[in-house]
């Protein structure tokens, strides 16, 4: 099947010693096998039906329910059909909740339904539901300085657009809203909190998400709307007669209860104690299948440790993917890895995450110590082919890996085209029919040159400044 890898990487990975120069860290030899993984992934690697089976087999997987627990007995299974050498798991406690039903309508002045999501881990309306007058907030900040008095008794209504991009930098400004609307609602005496969207979509589905709910004393009901029903209510509200909305919302915060991360190694040959870790996130909102988020990142890191499996020897050091419970929830399984593994941290050389859907990878980020700028230099030479530019040295390697990164573990970033991402994050629609198998394909391409480089390169990469520091 690798007769090509095969005769390659024979006689190259024995002589790697000799062809290391200060001005080319990484050998000739590791850049020719790189070079055959990145192309092997174009050809013929296969994500698309890894991230296929997640989705039918499990679908839907929000931390601590049932399909929690399906998606990490699927994802065992499955790492030990694609040839892992070690696959494990390692407990958290994560906080759980149920969903129950959400209806929202105009009732006053002019009657009409809404489309809308409860934001996780909000709470149920009174029995019967409330009905209150609405009072519009452009952005987090006005309704923070608002008095209290103009907010008690009604519903806040924070109505902050998502600006697009492809880097997807309008998400952060705009998931301020949903991060602490609600607390800040709650504290000014609000009946409920109505937010925009944290999308860039037109469609009639509302976007879910977590708030934070710890500290908040008294919390009220939260709740998404689609885009196109907060233009509605926008439009009503022109209109300067008061708007009254009714809400009838079910759900219930349970005790806390175990979920998993599920862990998976290719064993280093010469350093097996030194790993590169490459995650995406296992878990899911619950109203779409999750095949965007994080579907696509657990199939192309899954493919990129399968590819690498395959060459006839093991790279030097161990290459680990960790699949991240409840990331969606507030990065629970990544905080809970990094406190149970403090003392191993100085032997993880890098970190670097999948968890901004499926399009084609743009851009190349490091955080590395300058000094070592060289070896991302060489890994621009295999990636430049497939389309990707060098970024900046800034990155914290998706979510989950920015907890390693704060505490000074070196990290790669590649960067997706994220210019649609924001239409299906956290809706009923992300589903499989918006993942794209070759984009994918070009995306394990990537990351095999830099899963491969890392493992295989002789020297460490130092680390890198943190947090306090």
């Amino acid at each position: 099947m690798l007769k090509p890898l095969l005769s390659l990487t024979g006689g190259l990975i024995a002589t790697m010693a000799l062809s290391i120069t200060q001005a080319n860290p990484l050998p000739q030899g590791s850049i020719s096998v790189a070079e055959v993984l990145r192309d092997r992934a174009l050809e013929s690697s296969d994500p698309y039906s890894i991230v296929e089976s997640l989705t039918v087999e499990v679908g839907p997987r929000r931390a601590g329910t049932e399909g929690d627990r399906r998606a990490v007995a699927w994802a065992q299974k499955k790492m030990k059909e694609l040839g892992f050498d070690r696959v494990y798991t390692e407990q958290i406690d994560v906080p759980r909740w149920v969903r129950g039903h959400a209806q929202a309508e105009v009732v006053a002045p002019f009657p009409q339904p809404l489309v809308v999501s409860s934001l996780g881990y909000g709470i149920a309306t009174p029995e019967g539901g409330l009905t209150a007058e609405i009072v519009e907030f452009p952005n987090l900040e006005a309704l923070l300085k608002a008095p209290a008095d103009k907010v008690k008794g009604k519903i806040a209504f924070i109505n902050k657009r998502m600006e697009k991009v492809r880097t997807g930098e309008g998400y952060g400004p705009a998931v301020q809203g949903r991060s602490k609307g609600m607390q800040a609602a709650a504290e000014k005496g609000a009946a409920a909190l109505l937010l925009r969207s944290v999308g860039t979509d037109s469609d009639r589905f509302a976007h879910t998400g977590m708030m934070s709910i710890d500290g908040v004393e008294t919390p009220v009901p939260a709740l998404a709307l689609s885009a196109p029903d907060a233009n509605l209510l926008e439009a009503m509200l022109k209109r300067g007669k008061p708007v009254l909305v009714k809400l009838n919302v079910e759900s219930e915060r349970l005790n806390d209860g175990p979920s998993f991360n599920v862990v998976g190694e290719i064993t280093g040959r010469e350093k097996p104690e030194e790993v590169m870790i490459i995650g995406a996130h296992l878990d899911s909102w619950d109203e779409g299948t999750g095949a965007l988020d994080d579907g696509a990142g657990v199939a192309i890191v899954m493919e990129t440790a399968r590819l690498i499996s395959e060459l006839p020897e093991r790279p030097r050091r161990t290459l680990r993917v960790v699949l991240f419970g409840a990331e969606e929830i507030g990065l629970v399984g990544a905080k809970q890895y990094v406190e149970s593994h403090l003392d191993e941290l100085d032997n993880i050389v890098a970190v670097s995450e999948s968890d901004f859907g499926a399009g084609k990878v743009w851009r190349f980020d490091t955080r590395l110590p300058e000094s070592k700028f060289d070896i991302a230099d060489q890994m621009m030479q295999l990636l430049a082919p497939l389309g990707i530019e060098r970024g900046n040295n800034k990155s914290y390697g998706g979510p989950d890996s920015s907890v390693f990164v704060a505490r000074g573990v070196p990290a790669f970033g590649l960067y997706q085209n994220g210019m649609d991402y924001f239409d299906y994050h956290h809706t009923p629609n992300d589903t499989l029919d918006k993942v794209d198998p070759e984009k994918l394909r070009q995306n394990v391409a990537a990351w095999v040159v830099m899963s491969f480089l890392t493992t295989e390169m002789e020297g460490d990469l130092g680390r890198v400044p943190t947090s306090a520091e």
